[in-house]
This record gives structure tokens, sequence and C-alpha cells, in this order.
């Protein structure tokens, strides 16, 4: 079934672009025409932004209404979401290529559950603060929605990083214009349906879709945006820095990594490579904080590799709409392409491939490629410097505990990353000297009520957590007399 959309999601209604350009969208695994969404021009993000001009502007509106008011119209939201699940899931495998099994838990769950968190919290937390002076009287410090929010997301987890961005903006008092990424443009379309059933005041969300980079860039350079929130590449997120910088904006920037997954000389291999796989290779490789480099005990290499190895072996590759498949198609031709560029390269440098390497047999359609294990490298390869999201993974030797947190550290990236041990404490002593603005024992969950981001090349702020919410509040003092 094709799906075609006709208008873009401005000021609460159904608007027609300013022009005939569209998106197209196309099956990861099929190949075939899913459906297409207009093109917003420049023209339509000068209008989608000055109705959140409006909205926010607005006396007695959304900025300005209580905490409590806010929090009813976001559980609406977070409602309607839930009622288009296994829809926005459909969609968002049917673009990328992310197994429906995991689409299930990120998706189609994480949006209602972020908001709903956000919409506790705001209740929970106070605006408004007075404090003894130091000088003489008193301070009311306050904290005030930042105002128009420009939200850039991307195509591997769209819903997700959407609302890891949206939750906290809207429970604030800000209003948002999203920019959906084009190689995931049918599920943003769900959400502004799920955003109208749920009657949030026009202007609060807008929801435009854009080819290329020219709607990003006048969103990004645009006078009457306040915020950028953005989730991408490090290199495109060096052009938004340098652009916000100049205007003095805030922005929030969650880019790139090269995270290392260490295994300790005292890990169970076993557990280990049953957690290993969702650190490492989930969504095809293709997150931002996953293990992509994993160190292992000179030791105990050869078992790591040869583990490794049985473990890729053995992951049904298929059709991500088929509950049982664990790996699925990359999200686009020109992805497959740089990832078999990458695999060539480190075959040219010496590395050695114990598993994967190529398509695999019987796909004749779709962008597939083999999770890809590569041995006999150091921290000096290509496939160990660069993001390749992608499932290719470095398997590279440590001599102890120091040498796996130098390795680990020798780095332009520092976003997430893994330590595997029977001994806790330790892990946690190894954990705390990474430079890494998120890292797991035993395992990689995200705790949302946790800050997350990176450190270096992979960004700056943070999103999620309180701190995620103050991210979009800025601070007032007013001083009293006696």
């Amino acid at each position: 079934m094709t799906h075609v959309f006709d208008s873009l999601f401005i000021d609460g209604s159904w608007v027609r672009p300013s022009s005939s350009q569209r998106i197209e969208v196309h099956s990861a695994s099929t190949e075939e025409l899913l459906g297409s969404v207009p093109a917003a021009s420049e023209s339509d993000i000068d209008t989608a932004v000055a109705a959140a001009r409006t909205a926010f502007d607005d006396p007695t509106g959304w900025s300005q209404w209580e905490p409590s008011r806010r929090a009813a119209a976001i559980e609406r939201f977070a409602q309607e979401l839930e009622a288009r699940s296994e829809q926005i899931v459909q969609h968002v495998s049917g673009q990328n290529g992310m197994p429906v099994r995991f689409g299930r838990l990120t998706e189609g769950a994480v949006p209602a559950k972020i908001l709903r968190y956000y919409a506790g919290l705001i209740q929970e937390l106070p605006t408004t603060e007075v404090r003894k002076s130091l000088v003489y009287g008193s301070t009311e410090v306050r904290r005030e929605p930042i105002g128009v929010v420009g939200a850039i997301v991307p195509w591997n987890f769209p819903q997700t990083l959407t609302f890891f961005k949206l939750a906290p903006a809207l429970a604030a008092g800000c209003t948002v214009v999203v920019k959906p990424s084009s190689e995931t443009v049918l599920d943003a379309m769900v959400v502004a349906e799920a955003a109208a059933a749920a009657e949030l005041p026009p202007g609060v969300l807008n929801i435009v879709p854009g080819s290329g980079r020219t709607a990003g860039a006048r969103l990004v350079s645009h006078p009457d945006v306040d915020k950028i929130a953005f989730t991408g590449s490090t290199e495109a997120g060096r052009s938004i820095a340098e652009a916000c910088g100049r205007l003095f904006r805030p922005v929030t920037l969650e880019l790139g990594g090269k995270s290392a997954g260490i295994i300790l000389d005292d890990a169970d291999l076993a557990t280990t490579l049953k957690g290993l796989f969702a650190a490492s290779l989930m969504n095809q490789g293709q997150s931002c904080y996953i293990c992509t480099r994993i160190l292992a005990p000179r030791n105990r290499y050869k078992e790591v590799v040869d583990g490794l190895s049985d473990l890729v072996r053995s992951l049904k590759i298929g059709d991500p709409l088929d509950r049982s498949t664990v790996i699925g198609p990359v999200a686009s031709s020109k992805q497959r392409d740089i990832i078999e560029g990458y695999i060539a390269k480190g075959i040219a440098e010496g590395g050695r491939i114990t598993a994967g390497g190529g398509r695999p047999e019987g796909f004749d359609r779709g962008w597939y490629v083999e999770p890809t294990i590569f041995a006999d490298v150091d921290n000096n390869a290509t496939i160990a410097r660069e993001e390749i999201f992608g499932p290719v993974l470095a398997v590279i030797p440590f001599t102890d505990d120091d040498d796996a947190i130098n390795i680990a550290n020798d780095s332009a990236y520092g976003l997430g990353g893994t330590v595997w041990t029977s001994d806790v404490d330790r892990g946690a002593a190894i954990a705390r000297r990474v430079q890494s603005g998120s890292i797991g024992i035993n395992g990689y969950t995200m705790d949302h009520g946790a800050p997350f981001g990176g450190v270096k090349d992979s960004g700056m702020g943070r999103e999620l957590g309180p701190e995620g919410l103050a991210a979009y509040q800025q601070y007032k003092s007013i001083y009293l007399p006696t």
C-alpha cells in the first residue's frame, strides 16, 4: 500500500505546500515505493516558524499555561500516539529497515513514555524560587520557556529522537518546528495526525519535511527561532554549531560515536555475548552510541573473536516486518555503499574478516549487508577511528585495564560505551575513567530519567532527565526590595 500525503502540518492544520516538490520513500527491504510527502521549501519553513512564533508570543497561550494544563494536553498527545503506535512502527521499519521486534520497544513505545515523564516532571519542579539576596531584599529566580525551537531529527530512530526534543520542549512551554529526515517522513505525518487529534493548540507543533539541506539550513538560521536541537552526523553538527554561534543561539547537538565495548579478563563470555548484541549491532549498527570497537584482553583475544563471529553468523537476516528478524537491511543504497567502502578499507589496511563481509545470499532486493567482524585490527585503523554507522565491529586487543582505558579514550568521540565483567565494582571504576557521556556495566540500557549526550566530537548539551527539560528553559532574576 502506498501512502501519499499532500499537505504539511502547520499552525494546527493541514496546509498546502508552496511548491510541487515531493519526497519519495522506498522500502529498505524491497526497494518499492512506500509513499510520498510534500518537500517543504524555505517559504514553508517561514510559515511554520511564524505559526510557532505567534503561538509562543500569545499572552494567554501555551507558554503561559499552568504546568498542569500543559501536562493534560501532553497526556492527550501520548494517548493518540499510543493508538497509532503500530502504524508508526510499520512505517519506520519499512522505511529504514529497523526490525519490528526492536521498533515496538523503541519507536512504538518511547514517545508516549517520554511525554508522560515530562508531563509529570513539570508538575513536580517549581518554575519560581525566591532567594534571600546577598546584597539586599530578595531575588525571584524564574525558569521560563526559551521560545521557538527548531528540531532536526535523523532517520535511524526517528520517533525516539524526535521526542527526546519534542517532549521536554512542549513541557517547558516552548513551541516547536520539527524537520524530520527525508528518509523517514511517513511516520512523521502520523505524529502530525496524533497532534491534531489531541487538539494541541495551533502553532504549538509544526512538522515540515524537507529534502537536501535547504529546509534545515533555513530553520537553523531563521531570525524567529530561539533554539536548535539536532541529532545527526558530526560534520552536519559542526555547521549547525557555527551558524548558532554567530547568532548567539542556544543549541543542543547529539552527534556521532565510536564507542568502546571493553571485555575484561574476568567476564563470562557467554553472558557477555548475549548482552553485547544490543550494545553493538541492534538496528544494523545504525545507532550513534553503539560499541563498534570491541576491546578484548590479549590472553582471551581468540576466544572473543571466535565468540563474536559465531554470534553474528547465528543472527537471522530477513524482512524487517517479520517478527523473527534480528538483522534487517540498512536504510538506503547510499548507506550500504558507505558501509561496503569501509569494509574494503578495513581489508586493505590488513584487517582480517572472521565473519560476514559481504551481502547475504538470497537477498536480490533491498539494502542488506552481513554483520561483519574484523580481527587483527589496532586502534589506528580507519575502521576503528571513523563512524561507519553499520554492522561492522573491529576487535582490538589490550594488555591490562589501563591499556583498555587508554584505547577507549583514544578517539575523537565520546558518546557511549560498555564494560563487561564479573566484578561490578571493578567495571564501575573503569567506567568512571572512560571519556564518554554515558557508559553501561554489563549492558547498555538508556535511562530516560538521566542525562544523555556526548563529549568531544560527539556533541554538546544533554537530552533526557531533568537536564533535558532545563535545556528548553532560561533563567530570569527579578530583584525585589526589602
